[in-house]
């Protein structure tokens, strides 16, 4: 099993992500980080003082972000995985949020959380991902989240944006 250190990082291979959650130089972003582990995804984030919903509680709009940001991550990777290409190769890949469901089952503590999440069907246009926050060993939230592939380098005249 290779080291957390020499793990291959998702958003690594997102080029010009400006995101909040997951753009990894936006400037006071949340900066995750996601890699695999076995037919998982995983991100372990520690959040600061300014991510608080109450004293000690983390925000759930922080929770909804870094299970989003992971997610959008783990689409892009899972698509490289299927078609058994490296990350960063090319064609080039990249997905939007088409929705999501939170389940908070429970108060996160303002402290640090894995998030795990396993890809449940996929299509060339759509992912469908469950993820779990746990926090000291518990499942605090999961997230249902479908996203949808609104980039793929190959085909420039049929992508929702471009960049």
């Amino acid at each position: 099993m290779l080291s957390k250190d020499s793990r291959e990082i998702f958003q690594d291979y997102m080029p010009n992500n400006i995101c909040f959650g997951c753009g990894k130089n936006t400037k006071n972003g949340l900066h995750i980080k996601s890699y695999w582990v076995d037919n998982f995804s995983e991100c372990v984030w520690t959040p600061k003082n300014i991510h608080q919903g109450w004293p000690g509680i983390m925000n759930g709009g922080i929770i909804a972000t870094i299970i989003d940001c992971h997610v959008m991550g783990t689409s892009m990777a899972y698509a490289y995985k299927h078609e058994n290409r490296p990350l960063g190769s090319l064609p080039e890949y990249k997905y939007a949020t088409g929705s999501m469901k939170i389940k908070y089952l429970k108060p996160t503590p303002n402290q640090t959380v894995l998030l795990r999440a396993k890809v449940l069907s996929y299509s060339e246009k759509k992912v469908y991902i469950s993820c779990k926050v746990i926090s000291k060993k518990t499942v605090t939230a999961i997230g249902e989240v479908i996203a949808f592939r609104v980039y793929d380098s190959s085909k420039k005249e049929k992508n929702l944006f471009q960049v």
